[in-house]
């Protein structure tokens, strides 16, 4: 067994208990893994499956991608996060339809220019949609390495990044180089897992350095812990009668990039100047909710949210067209995870004068 080359094992595993029933594999064409890498990273499996059934249901190739509007796209990834991932999606379709006559290059240094394309990306696609000898560096795969050849220090490094490239390049058959790519992801996703790894069940325990010195789960080490910065935001949530709820469209790029929103304000007073200046009505109470908390890789946001009434809906939110009605029955555009949850519970009152817990400030 120990004979045997690395990815001899690892292709014998995978020709047992490897995952084949991936949606993105049938067929596993360059658009497909394509879209399928973008929404795992950062992502588990079992959340984008749905997601990516969903989205290949609407945008079945790069032309129809191409031609979707943003707002349409953001609608389809509500709920994956990593908002940006979807517009470079959008901005890399338009640029294939363009540059490529809608035919996904097949070159790894075309594919690496293309926005929100990495090196282990562009690699992971050419080799599972294409054959094409190219090494992965995934998180998964980062994983495996590290264990079997002990490779000390975090990964996020650049030398220790760079050590790990080399093996991984190294370590790529000249054969089975799709079946191989997936096979050393699911081995980091099924049996060397990041916490209680399988090593019993793992074709690489006979010589994995790790397992042999006991240090499985030192390796690899950790990212230095860092403290998260909290930020804080007041969100204003005026809903109509009728179920209408006023969101504001966020900038293109930063948090929430081109998504819907609520607007923001420092604090109640000029909550009401904000009505009164933009909607032209002065509300007649506020209902500041408890604080809701999201986090962010870098850092925590929390957000005071503050129910506004107000007489009646405004058809014309000042000059500025990023402001919209929104309504559940008739949706525009992609909502950031907490902005929904907040619709919801707005929804769910049905016309209660409390909100959930909530403190009331009369203002007339």
């Amino acid at each position: 067994m120990l004979g045997e080359a690395f990815s001899d094992r690892v292709l014998a595993w995978f020709d047992r208990h490897g995952r084949r029933d991936l949606p993105w594999e049938q067929p596993a064409t360059p658009y497909r893994v394509w879209v399928s890498e973008i929404m795992l990273q950062q992502t588990q499996v079992v959340t984008v499956v749905p997601y990516f059934e969903r989205f290949m249901a609407r945008f079945p190739n790069i032309a129809a991608l191409a031609a979707a509007s943003i707002d349409e796209i953001l609608e389809y990834w509500t709920g994956l996060g990593y908002y940006a991932r979807a517009h470079n999606l959008h901005w890399t379709a338009r640029l294939v339809r363009d540059r490529y006559d809608g035919e996904f290059p097949q070159d790894i240094e075309a594919v690496r220019e293309l926005p929100g394309i990495g090196r282990s990306t562009a690699g992971a696609i050419l080799a599972l949609a294409c054959d094409q000898r190219h090494a992965i560096l995934d998180g998964n795969v980062k994983r495996v390495l590290a264990r079997h050849r002990a490779i000390e220090g975090w990964p996020g490094t650049t030398p220790v990044s760079n050590r790990l490239w080399r093996i991984a390049e190294e370590l790529v058959p000249a054969q089975r180089v799709a079946d191989y790519t997936q096979a050393m992801m699911d081995l980091g996703a099924l049996i060397c897992t990041h916490r209680d790894p399988h090593c019993l069940a793992c074709p690489l325990q006979g010589d994995c350095k790790a397992r042999q010195s006991g240090r499985q789960h030192e390796l690899p080490a950790a990212r230095p812990r860092k403290r998260s910065a909290v930020r804080n935001t007041m969100m204003v949530m005026i809903r109509t009668p009728s179920g209408d709820v006023l969101l504001q469209r966020r900038p293109p790029t930063g948090v929430w990039g081109g998504l819907l929103s609520f607007p923001e304000v420092r604090n109640e007073q000029e909550c009401i100047a904000w009505c009164e200046g933009l909607l032209g009505v002065a509300p007649f109470n506020i209902i500041r909710w408890p604080v809701v908390r999201h986090t962010f890789t870098h850092f925590h946001l929390d957000i005071t949210p503050l129910q506004v009434s107000v007489e009646c809906r405004v058809s014309r939110v000042g000059d500025d067209a990023q402001y919209v009605w929104y309504n559940r029955n008739t949706p525009r555009g992609g909502l950031s995870a907490p902005v929904k949850q907040l619709i919801e519970r707005l929804y769910a009152q049905e016309g209660a004068t409390d909100g959930p817990h909530g403190t009331v400030r009369q203002t007339g």
